[in-house]
């Protein structure tokens, strides 16, 4: 009787799983993580911050910091939530450097937060929708409105994994998205552009 072995290639492995190789040693693996990565977190920074910036620097600082605190990784957590967070943060970073960066000493909409609950039929168009709108205006938009809907309707993250990249409370995505997308049409009335 022949066994037959089927080779492993590094695409059966999960996020996680290839995060496990790299703390236990075996750092050719992050290259995996970098390729499953790169084209997400590069179009994140595109939409987040603004054309003057030079952004395959601060994507390779994004990949720096990630490998540099991998092995505080969490690997019963997602992956993808932990990198977008770094991500988020080596932005906010980059937009401060060059005075644009939003500083809150008081976030209002996560002390008015409350959980938001969308019918998923309604949610789907309305994502559709508003990913044409996303695409066209987000350059009018302030930093802290214009990555979440980045992250919402362009990344297609849930509300707990956008929550997880901003330290916010669900409820507050919640409102901070509907609170984007009214100042987004507030701009395009402004404009008078027409969907």
């Amino acid at each position: 009787m022949y066994s037959i072995q089927m080779a492993i290639t590094p695409t059966d492995f999960s996020d996680e799983e290839l995060v496990q190789k790299v703390q236990n040693g075996e750092t050719d693996f992050f290259g995996i993580l970098m390729e499953r990565y790169q084209a997400k977190i590069f179009r994140y920074g595109r939409k987040f911050l603004s054309s003057e910036e030079n952004i395959e620097d601060v994507v390779q600082e994004v990949f720096i910091k990630t490998y540099e605190n991998i092995q505080s990784f969490n690997i019963s957590q997602k992956f993808s939530p932990w990198i977008y967070r770094i991500a988020h943060n080596t932005y906010i970073n980059a937009l401060k450097k060059q005075g644009k960066g939003p500083i809150y000493l008081f976030d209002f909409d996560t002390f008015i937060s409350r959980t938001v609950v969308d019918d998923p039929l309604l949610e789907e168009q309305e994502q559709k929708e508003m990913k044409i709108i996303v695409e066209r205006g987000l350059q009018e938009l302030e930093p802290k409105y214009r990555e979440i809907l980045v992250l919402y309707y362009l990344e297609e993250l849930s509300y707990k994994e956008i929550g997880d990249i901003l330290q916010i409370p669900t409820g507050t995505v919640g409102i901070r998205l509907m609170r984007a997308k009214e100042i987004l049409k507030k701009v395009y009335q402004k404009l008078d552009i027409h969907l």
